[in-house]
């Protein structure tokens, strides 16, 4: 009889422990398993201190009972120690990114941004019933990049009177201030966010004129592959102020251009706008010129007194096709980058280069400039010089007057006007790829084009801190559960599974005994 009471006092005292524990977790003193394991619990203790008591009493006295208490006593400093561990990291705490493509990491360009912050970033998010879990999360990361990001989920239907301030129309929207800024974007994923951010947190526009009257890819085109509209759209988002130049109705470039791109005219240039391109150069100008393929002959020339050299070809690399072999291929993948350069330093990932020509520095160029090949292609790839073989025939091979890969398509030049002739200081840039159709409708969004593109931008503009790699709209996938789904994976992780461990090895150590 007394073994079963002495059961009585060890499962009482269970039930009470994680019946205390659950109350601690849930605040909720009616959840059904707080009220049954408390009750029990209570009961068996009751029981055992009423029947048991003095003899209770007496085994403390034992010294087998002081060696338990001390055996307690160092599990429950054992115990402690782990959790002041938790809290101390949940204090100070760091994470690491273990998956191969950083699926729970923010991108380079995001934690670049984030460290821009001179003052706090407030982020409300309007949710049905003031929760997102996906979004919280996310934010979540920036805010353990940046203290200055802070975050708070309201329910529109609880406060009206915030939605109507914030001009909220829909649930799932994010509202942005920064200072006197302000801003609401629908889009909750990383690439949205950040780019509200750049555009609240960057004081001016820059101006970008792209060139066109010569046949080349709108900026408006969006339903055209050859079309620049996603070209466009991604500049507005690193808040630039893009607009078409049509150069031979002009004097001049434009006093306020930041940037001028010419992408593939079809047509030549009058010498009035070669001549108009130069004198804004020579005044410290910054030129990204993507060329034609074929064609071009007025801008090789005019590229050559820069020092670059663009060939007369087409850069031809095979592809293995899965039981197909080879067959020819003009739109060669990139992936070999100068490690020197500032826009391709730390820029490790794939480009897509169709129909692009061989575009290099001069052998030797005058005092002053600085030209730096940027991109290369693979070293299986040639500069194939029959054009009419690739364009008519649909063939190409390794001939003894082409060039054999690697073969730079992509130069950087940097040029000290006072050096080469110029009457002011400073100095000019110019960027020159062979291809314009990297940057289409089409292509941009293909491997790492986009990031290639705006690092040139940016590089050329003098914006160099924001060269980075720039976060995918693509997230990993995760499970969402409901209320009691998340409560009930508590109570059998936490609870069930560990007092029923906890019971059988109280139940097998004590018929042993």
């Amino acid at each position: 009889m007394t073994r079963y009471l002495q059961i009585f006092g060890l499962s009482g005292a269970i039930l009470t422990l994680f019946g205390a524990v659950a109350f601690f977790f849930t605040r909720n003193i009616l959840d059904p398993y707080v009220l049954i394991h408390l009750g029990l619990g209570v009961v068996g203790l009751l029981v055992y201190l009423t029947t048991q008591g003095g003899a209770l009493v007496g085994s403390l006295r034992r010294r087998s009972t002081r060696y338990g208490l001390h055996s307690v006593s160092y599990s429950l400093l054992f115990i402690g120690t782990l959790i002041l561990l938790n809290f101390l990291n949940t204090r100070y705490n760091y994470r690491w990114d273990f998956t191969e493509a950083k699926l729970f990491s923010l991108s380079s360009q995001t934690t670049k941004v984030l460290a821009q912050l001179k003052q706090d970033l407030l982020i409300y998010g309007f949710f049905e019933r003031g929760e997102n879990p996906r979004v919280a999360d996310l934010i979540k990361s920036y805010t353990y990049q940046s203290p200055k990001i802070k975050f708070y989920a309201t329910d529109p239907d609880r406060h009206p009177e915030m939605a109507k301030q914030f001009k909220i129309q829909q649930t799932n929207t994010l509202h942005l201030i920064y200072g006197k800024e302000s801003m609401n974007t629908t889009e909750t994923n990383e690439e949205a966010l950040t780019n509200a951010i750049v555009r609240l947190t960057k004081v001016s526009k820059k101006n970008v004129y792209v060139v066109t009257g010569h046949g080349e890819p709108s900026i408006e085109d969006r339903q055209n592959s050859q079309g620049y509209a996603a070209a466009k759209e991604a500049l507005e988002n690193e808040n630039y102020q893009v607009k078409e130049l049509l150069l031979s109705t002009q004097e001049r470039v434009p006093v306020e251009t930041s940037l001028l791109i010419l992408a593939g005219p079809q047509k030549a240039l009058l010498e009035h706008e070669l001549n108009a391109i130069e004198n804004y150069l020579q005044s410290g100008g910054r030129l990204l010129l993507l060329l034609p393929s074929p064609g071009g002959e007025s801008l090789k020339g005019f590229l050559s007194n820069w020092g670059v050299v663009a060939g007369n070809d087409i850069v031809v690399d095979q592809v293995i096709r899965l039981f197909a072999g080879p067959s020819l291929g003009v739109e060669p993948i990139a992936d070999t980058y100068s490690p020197s350069h500032p826009i391709t330093r730390d820029f490790k990932e794939r480009t897509i280069f169709p129909l692009v020509r061989s575009v290099g520095p001069a052998n030797s160029t005058r005092e002053g400039l600085e030209a730096t090949p940027l991109v290369q292609t693979s070293p299986t790839s040639w500069a194939e010089k029959d054009l009419d073989g690739v364009f008519k025939k649909g063939r190409a091979s390794l001939g003894p007057d082409d060039k054999k890969g690697p073969v730079s398509i992509g130069v950087a030049v940097t040029a000290d006007l006072k050096k080469i002739g110029g009457d002011k200081e400073g100095d000019a840039k110019i960027v020159a790829l062979g291809t314009a159709g990297f940057a289409n409708n089409r292509f941009i969004n293909i491997f790492f084009n986009r990031d290639f593109f705006l690092n040139i931008v940016n590089w050329l503009v003098g914006q160099e801190e924001m060269i980075s790699i720039r976060p995918r709209s693509i997230r990993s996938s995760r499970l969402q559960l409901t209320e009691r789904e998340g409560t009930t994976v508590f109570y059998l992780s936490f609870l069930i599974l560990p007092e029923i461990l906890l019971i059988t090895g109280l139940a097998v150590w004590w018929r042993r005994r």
